[in-house]
């Protein structure tokens, strides 16, 4: 059974930082790119879609990442311990949100999915950061 389990969300004040974690199992990371996206508030976002953080390639390491997380974020993999991270760093409180963990095949490349239903999603974490 393949799964996804989001942990090290929490709440921190802006200019702060966060370290999410993803343990994946199931999964061959060869075939896989891994990511993170965040859910916006509802007051944010009614629609309560899903926008791509960050991912990257289970087989190489090649990284892909918004542009208004670039330079501030930083996505890795452990192979051997089969977990993707998502260091945050200068947070601001448009971060804010429910992250999840995603993983699709690495056949439709590293960049975020133009169907989301084709991923697998962990069931998410809180990250709120205060003014």
């Amino acid at each position: 059974e393949r799964q996804l389990v989001e942990s090290g969300g929490g709440l921190v004040q802006a200019g702060g930082s966060l370290r999410l974690s993803c343990a994946a199992s199931g999964f061959d990371f060869d075939d896989y790119v891994l990511g993170w996206f965040r859910q916006a508030p509802v007051r944010q976002a009614p629609g309560k879609e899903r926008k791509g953080v960050s991912c990257i390639s289970g087989a190489d390491g090649t990284t892909h990442y918004a542009d208004s997380v670039k330079g501030r974020f930083t996505i890795a993999s452990d192979n051997a311990k089969n977990e993707v991270y998502l260091q945050m760093n200068s947070l601001t409180p448009d971060d804010t949100g429910v992250y999840y963990c995603a993983a699709w095949s690495i056949v439709f490349g590293v960049e975020f999915p133009g169907n989301q239903n084709f991923a697998y999603w962990g069931q998410g974490t809180q990250v709120t950061v205060s003014s």
